[in-house]
């Protein structure tokens, strides 16, 4: 499939990337603007605004970033925050702002929103310096660093069952000096470790402590801490980190999330001599190693596994047989066997009926497979270039971008692939081909992403998309697919039809009984398990990539994968139309395509094992994941039921050019 096949399996091993961006450097004591990103959890699939809780604000109020397509289809919102660092300078105990959190809980009393945050495991997704914070916990003996999903709001007492929130944070932010500036350094590692602390305060003399109200921030409030630990305690000689032992010493309790509450933070500069700026997203994408290579190579190996074995069984089945098949077709029949007038039987019977048009719609067999060939194409580009690390995740919605651009583009292959193919089956409604085509499956896809905007608006999620992007898409759609389509349609009338090697009669022939393993639900079960087990392994990662906000990055494994889907489907389908045709059944156009798409019916029905380890338990939930998963699963029947039909088409032409016909 690719020259570079060793390269970029061990790029995708060691997460190479092309960064996209130039390196800043810092001078000491330079502002390092730390922002906030959307609020994830695994429970709702539903991410919020980082500001939808009464955290602190900055001066003016948050400001967003600047964002593109990707971000926001992705949900991002990445908005400024109220932390004030400066390169090199260690701070600590920093007080930020005195909030208030609202009402305690109570039985038979509706939480308030920080503590329904809690219970529904929301995370925080902080950034510096474009890399994400990592997740810092510590206990009585361990300490353990997570490089995916952020850090938890807050977290519940095991013995209470009480909601507390984390209102303090180590920001640990190590960097690398630059060697051709020795004044000046870049941010290579940024970590948080959250702590809860009560702190019993009084505000300054500044505070204006009237009636505040839930929801409500007092920014930069400064307090006088009454039970003040080691780190916060202005008397003290020496200045010292917040420490785990600290807060956890006897006497000491955390902060309940509700009534005023003191937020504060450290911040510690380390110097990492050994971790280069080019390499500060490797533990990323490797989420620290928590997936070893070895599982992507064992599953790889499992799926080469598959396709030696369905290859073998092709080589002894289908090219033994029709080696046979053409000498018994292709030789001249003898005195005595014309005199015995010996009957004829096999795939040779049906030349006369092979090339017929598909008995039902085959306006809608061209549309789906003009459909098919723009996701393969598409699917095929996004893969190769996430592999060769054009698709960069520090460029926060890249991906999700070339897949949007790739497809659009895509829609002028689809036009010529519906268009040949109609025009194959001699159809005459070509304009009604050619607008199914442009907003058939686009057109669903709009109306689910319309539908779960709802649900998102309707939950105050931030995956709900402003109106302007709307225009966006509604433009990619209108404005350059549809036009793409057409112009691809056009080409393609102007083609001559399929040529096939033999002529189709003016009546049909009549079709035996078939055997029940040549039913269509038992070719779908067949068809479909051996190329969703070449890739299973590979989808679980995936899933876990969109639906539990880990980090995919090994796209040279993934696009080994793919050959090899792609290339099972293909097989197994052949193998299954060889059947079909020996017994005498013609209708292989919308089986073979059925029996390549089959695999996107096994990945719907292990969306539903999937589910269980979200612990999601909300409708909004239920309508977000398995409309999506339904979605994706549409497109992956269409895709591999292109590879099946495509590839049953080139063997059918194949094998009955290959016999002498009367």
């Amino acid at each position: 499939m690719r020259s570079l096949l060793a390269v970029l399996l061990l790029q995708g091993v060691q997460g190479f990337y092309l960064p996209g961006v130039n390196p800043y450097s810092f001078s000491e004591g330079e502002v390092v603007k730390l922002k906030v990103n959307k609020m994830t959890s695994q429970k709702t699939l539903l991410p919020v605004d980082y500001y939808r809780l009464p955290f602190c604000q900055p001066d003016g109020g948050p400001k967003m970033d600047h964002e593109n397509l990707g971000e926001f289809l992705a949900g991002d919102r990445i908005e400024s925050s109220p932390y004030r660092l400066k390169m090199k300078v260690d701070m600590y105990c920093e007080q930020l702002c005195i909030t208030n959190l609202g009402r305690g809980e109570q039985k038979g009393v509706s939480p308030n929103k920080m503590v329904r945050a809690i219970r529904k495991n929301y995370h925080n997704n902080w950034i510096v310096d474009n890399i994400p914070s990592a997740s810092k916990v510590e206990d009585d003996t361990t300490v353990t660093t997570r490089f995916w999903q952020g850090f938890p709001v807050g977290f519940i007492a095991s013995d209470t069952k009480k909601a507390y929130v984390h209102n303090h944070v180590n920001i640990e932010i190590q960097y690398h000096s630059v060697e051709t500036e020795p004044d000046k350094a870049r941010v290579v590692r940024f970590m948080v470790e959250p702590f809860s602390i009560k702190h019993d305060f009084e505000a300054s003399a500044d505070d204006d402590d009237d009636a505040l109200e839930e929801g409500t921030v007092k920014p930069y409030k400064v307090a006088d801490i009454q039970n003040p630990i080691e780190s916060c305690n202005p008397k003290l000689a020496g200045k010292e980190h917040t420490r785990y032992e600290m807060v956890y010493t006897r006497g000491r309790e955390p902060q309940p999330a509700s009534g005023r509450v003191l937020f504060t933070y450290d911040v510690t500069w380390t110097e990492n001599k050994a971790l280069h700026w080019a390499s500060r997203w490797d533990v990323y994408l490797s989420m620290d190693n928590a997936i070893p290579a070895k599982v992507h190579w064992l599953s790889i190996a499992n799926s080469l596994v598959i396709v030696v074995v369905l290859s073998a069984m092709i080589a002894a089945i289908l090219v033994r047989n029709l080696r046979r098949d053409f000498n018994r077709y292709n030789r001249l029949a003898t005195d005595e066997e014309k005199a015995e007038d010996m009957e004829e039987f096999g795939w040779k019977l049906v030349h006369a009926d092979v090339f017929r048009p598909p008995s039902f719609s085959p306006l809608l067999m061209a549309v789906c497979c003009g459909t098919g060939a723009q996701l393969l194409c598409m699917a095929i580009l996004t893969i190769l270039f996430s592999a060769m690390g054009f698709l960069s995740p520090s460029n926060r919605g890249a991906l999700i971008m070339a897949q949007l651009l790739l497809y659009v583009l895509m829609g002028s292959i689809a036009g010529y692939i519906t268009a040949r193919l109609y025009k194959t089956f001699k159809g005459k409604s070509w304009q009604k081909a050619t607008a199914c085509v442009a907003f058939g499956f686009p057109g669903i896809t709009f109306a689910l992403f319309v539908v779960m905007n709802i649900v998102a608006l309707s939950q105050s999620s931030s995956d709900a998309v402003p109106p302007l992007t709307m225009f966006v898409l509604l433009f990619l759609w209108f404005g350059i697919s549809t036009p793409l389509v057409f112009f691809g349609a056009y080409f393609g009338y102007k083609q001559e039809a399929i040529e096939f090697p033999v002529n189709t009669s003016s009546i049909p022939r009549q079709i035996p009984d078939q055997p029940w393993f040549m039913g269509l639900l038992f070719t779908l079960a067949v068809g479909g398990i051996l190329p969703f087990g070449a890739c299973f392994v590979e989808l679980y990662f995936i899933l876990a990539s969109v639906w539990m906000d880990q980090y995919y990055y090994v796209f040279a494994f993934l696009l080994l994968v793919f050959a090899i889907l792609v290339i099972t489907a293909a097989e197994i389908t052949v193998l299954f139309n060889y059947f079909q045709l020996c017994g005498e059944n013609y209708h292989w156009w919308w089986r073979s395509f059925s029996t390549g798409g089959s695999t996107g019916i096994y990945v719907f029905l292990y969306s539903f094992v999937y589910f269980k380890q979200l612990e999601a338990n909300s409708f909004a939930t239920y309508v977000l994941y398995f409309g999506y998963m339904g979605l994706a699963s549409l497109g992956l029947f269409l895709m591999t039921g292109f590879v099946g039909a495509a590839t049953c088409l080139w063997f059918n032409k194949t094998i009955f050019g290959s016999i002498k016909i009367d």
